[in-house]
């Protein structure tokens, strides 16, 4: 019989935290070996641990993130995937929010999925992630997957100039606006500037769907 998955679940609600707990040890193979209130918390857990996969909530709120404190999952989930590479992230979150979503793949996650999601549901994901898959929320993937095929130019990416498609491939590789500038020697306004242009030309709202229709292969 194979050992059981072993699991790791961060988030600041106690009775939610609680519940999961209760919830992935009813389902058999998987074994609940800590539980993590805070960002701090999780990490030192992760290191002493070392479980298989690790349940984090993206909401945690991080005193010492420079940027989105109450984002803290993000944070934690890229120091202990440095740290930790061969504990398997999975976000538990209520976020839709695309940015999240790409963000938290960014940080190291292997998975996201929405809070809601049933006791067997989120115990098939575990296992799925813990075997190496790569797991988004079905409602995401679909959402997006709309949003990247809804009718546009043959190839909108011939509307872009040599420049915008220079910041396109950084933003594609995840930099930030300011980081962009750093690298091309650009003040952090003119990017935004370029930006703008970017999405009104892609036909798309956000950096991160422009991002992933990079990813995707239209870019080059």
């Amino acid at each position: 019989m194979p050992d059981p998955i072993r699991v790791l679940i961060a988030d600041d609600h106690p009775l939610f935290r609680e519940g999961v707990a209760h919830s992935l040890t009813s389902e058999g193979n998987l074994t609940v070996v800590g539980q993590a209130a805070t960002v701090e918390e999780a990490v030192r857990l992760a290191q002493e641990l070392l479980p298989d996969v690790l349940l984090l909530d993206i909401g945690m709120t991080d005193p010492a993130a420079k940027r989105a404190p109450a984002k803290g999952g993000l944070h934690a989930a890229a120091q202990i995937s440095r740290g930790c590479p061969a504990i398997k992230i999975l976000m538990l979150t209520v976020s839709e929010a695309e940015e999240d979503l790409l963000a938290a793949f960014k940080a190291g996650a292997r998975g996201y999925v929405l809070k809601g999601v049933s006791a067997r549901e989120l115990g098939e994901v575990v296992r799925a992630v813990a075997s190496g898959e790569v797991y988004v929320s079905p409602a995401l993937a679909a959402g997006m997957l709309m949003d990247l095929t809804r009718e546009g130019p043959p190839d909108p990416f011939d509307e872009l100039t040599d420049r915008e498609r220079q910041i396109l491939d950084l933003v594609a590789q995840g930099l930030t606006n300011r980081e962009i500038g750093e690298r091309l020697f650009l003040a952090e306004k003119t990017v935004k500037h370029y930006m703008t242009n970017i999405l009104g030309k892609l036909q798309v709202r956000s950096r991160v769907e422009a991002a992933l229709l990079a990813a995707r292969g239209g870019l080059g």
